[in-house]
């Protein structure tokens, strides 16, 4: 048994390079999705898990993130004066959701580094890790799911995807047991971005974790890797293959709905997808679509 998962952590220094030039002078996680920015959706799934300690890792020109998820008196002053209730619920949502802070990285080393800049956040208990290109349906709790089985196993869980063969050297990569309950799996080992000749699965790591603090421990002495960056994906490797204390690792596989904002065909996709579902938008929008696929394409 271990401590339950009280805060999260969620990477967010990146520049955004395959945005330009939308992402020179607006961080790529305030890029809206339908109408809400992407990164308040990875927010909103932190704090329906129960995580209401949210610490998130910016860099350079990130203020906006700041500013976001910060109070707007003068905005919310103006909408209450008018009466507009329904925008006025629509600002006043972000800065309610959890208790937000803020660390620089500094110097962008790899994603194994920017979980370390949390450690003094952290501390020595258990913690969820959110990257902003993965945006998880909320009818389909992963993490929630994750949350339990490191509250049952102890160690660390991630989140783990089954690929087509062809795709995986686009991930890290997961070794699994034989045997399992369900979808969780007993992780023996992890490459990143293998060739896919080598992979040894077709399970992809995607950007959901629950890591033991002693990841920190393993991260401080873990020399850059794939990229020239520290890779989180070499020290859980060493968590998983016993080189290192903290063990063990779990893998969940998710079969559910994941919208992909990492690149922008996937980034448009995801739009689309969520604005079809939208009560408000769906089927306006589906119609115009129907129309539209039929004469232009």
């Amino acid at each position: 048994m271990t401590s339950r998962v009280r805060k999260a952590v969620i990477p967010a220094a990146g520049l955004g390079t395959r945005f330009l030039p939308a992402t020179k002078a607006t961080p790529k996680e305030m890029l809206p999705v339908v109408d809400k920015p992407a990164i308040q959706y990875v927010v909103e799934e932190a704090a329906a898990a129960g995580l209401g300690d949210i610490l998130m890792v910016t860099g350079r020109s990130k203020r906006a993130l700041e500013d976001h998820f910060d109070r707007n008196h003068e905005l919310v002053a103006t909408l209450r004066r008018k009466g507009d209730d329904r925008r006025l619920a629509s600002v006043t949502e972000s800065d309610t959701l959890a208790r937000m802070h803020y660390v620089r990285q500094g110097d962008p080393l790899g994603l194994g580094h920017a979980v370390l800049c949390a450690a003094d956040h952290i501390g020595s208990e258990p913690f969820a890790v959110l990257l902003g290109d993965d945006l998880i349906d909320p009818r389909d709790p992963l993490l929630t799911a994750m949350l339990d089985v490191q509250e049952r196993h102890g160690g660390s869980v991630v989140a783990l995807m089954e690929v087509p063969d062809e795709d995986i050297g686009l991930y890290g990569c997961a070794s699994v047991a034989s045997g399992g309950a369900g979808d969780v799996r007993r992780i023996t080992g992890l490459v990143e971005k293998p060739d896919p000749g080598n992979a040894p699965s077709n399970l992809a790591v995607i950007g959901r974790y629950v890591l033991a603090p002693e990841i920190f421990d393993v991260l401080r002495t873990t020399p850059a890797g794939r990229g020239g960056e520290i890779q989180l994906t070499d020290a859980l490797r060493a968590l998983a293959s016993g080189e290192a204390a903290g063990g063990p690792v779990h893998g969940v596989v998710f079969r559910g709905r994941r919208y992909d904002t990492g690149d922008r065909g996937s980034y448009l996709q995801a739009i689309v997808r969520l604005a079809c579902e939208r009560d408000d938008l769906g089927p306006d929008f589906q119609d115009w679509l129907r129309k539209y696929v039929a004469n232009e394409l």
